[in-house]
C-alpha cells in the first residue's frame, strides 16, 4: 500500500508539474505583422481579415454566377438566407417590418457564424469572437438599430417616456423602475448580446483546448499508468469540437433573434 501511495503521489506531483493547463491569457497572442503601429494584427485579427475575405469572395462569386435554376452550391446559399428570413427576421418581427432588417440581421447570423466556427478550423483554431471587441461591435450595431428605429417611429422623447415609465405602475415606484428601465435600453441590452457570444466561444476553447491538452499530457508526456485517461480526454475533445460547431450556429442565431426582438420593442405596438 505504500508503495502505491508513494506511485500516485508522485504522479500527482508530476501532473501539477508538468500538465500545462490553457489560460485566458492565451486568447491575446503577440502581435504577428505591424507590431507597434496602429494597424498592429495578432492572430485572432488576422482570422477575422481572412475569415471576411472568405466571405465575400464565396458569396460574390456565388451571387455573380447565380442562376434561374440553382445548383446543390447556390441552392445551399439561398436555403440559409431563407432560413434567416423567414426563421428569424419575420418570425420576430413580421414580413411587412422585417424586409427592412433582412440584410442587417442575414450578415450578423452568418458573420457570427463563421467567425464562431473558426475555433474548430485547423490552422485557425480560434473563434475571431474570443475577444470581446467583435462581439461589442455587433451588439452596438444592433443597439444603434434599435435605437434609430425608436427615434423614427415614435420620436426620442416618447421612446423614452414609454420605456421608462410604462403605464399602470404606481407612482412611487418609478423612483426605481424609472433608472433601471434605463439602464436596460441603453447597457443591459447590448451588454447581455457582447456578453453571451463572447463568454461561450471562450468556454468552449478552454474545454476543447484542455481536453486535447489532457490527451496529449497522458498519451505522450506522462509515461505512467496514467496514459488510459488520454484515450476519454481524447474521445471528449471531438464530441467537445461537435459540441463546439453546434454552439457556434447557436449563437448565432440567438444573437439574431434576440437582435430582432430588441429592434421590434422600438416599434409601435399596433404597428
Amino acid at each position: 500500500m505504500a508503495g502505491v501511495a508513494e506511485l500516485m503521489g508522485t504522479t500527482g506531483v508530476a501532473l501539477a508539474a508538468e500538465f500545462h493547463v490553457p489560460q485566458i491569457d492565451e486568447f491575446l497572442p503577440p502581435e504577428i505583422i505591424f507590431a507597434g503601429t496602429p494597424f498592429a494584427m495578432n492572430r485572432i485579427v488576422m482570422i477575422r481579415v481572412i475569415a471576411t475575405v472568405v466571405m465575400l469572395l464565396v458569396f460574390g462569386i456565388t451571387a455573380a454566377r447565380a442562376k434561374l435554376i440553382p445548383g446543390r452550391w447556390q441552392g445551399a446559399v439561398e436555403w440559409l438566407i431563407e432560413f434567416v428570413q423567414n426563421n428569424i427576421v419575420y418570425e420576430v418581427m413580421g414580413e411587412l417590418r422585417g424586409k427592412r432588417y433582412v440584410p442587417m440581421i442575414t450578415t450578423l447570423f452568418l458573420t457570427i457564424m463563421v467567425f464562431n466556427l473558426c475555433g474548430i478550423i485547423p490552422f485557425a483554431n480560434m473563434s475571431a469572437n474570443a475577444t470581446f471587441v467583435m462581439p461589442l461591435l455587433f451588439a452596438v450595431w444592433t443597439f444603434v438599430q434599435y435605437w434609430r428605429a425608436a427615434i423614427r417611429e415614435k420620436g426620442l422623447g416618447a421612446y423614452l417616456k414609454e420605456e421608462m415609465f410604462p403605464e399602470g405602475v404606481p407612482l412611487p415606484v418609478y423612483i426605481i423602475l424609472a433608472p433601471m428601465q434605463l439602464i436596460d435600453i441603453v447597457l443591459i441590452r447590448p451588454a447581455s448580446l457582447a456578453i453571451r457570444l463572447f463568454a461561450n466561444m471562450v468556454a468552449g476553447h478552454l474545454i476543447v483546448a484542455l481536453c486535447f491538452a489532457a490527451t496529449q499530457f497522458f498519451l505522450i508526456e506522462s509515461h505512467s499508468l496514467m496514459a488510459g485517461f488520454g484515450v476519454f480526454t481524447l474521445v471528449g475533445g471531438f464530441v467537445m469540437t461537435l459540441f463546439e460547431a453546434f454552439v457556434a450556429a447557436l449563437q448565432a442565431f440567438i444573437f439574431a433573434t434576440l437582435s430582432c426582438v430588441y429592434i421590434n420593442l422600438s416599434y409601435p405596438e399596433e404597428a
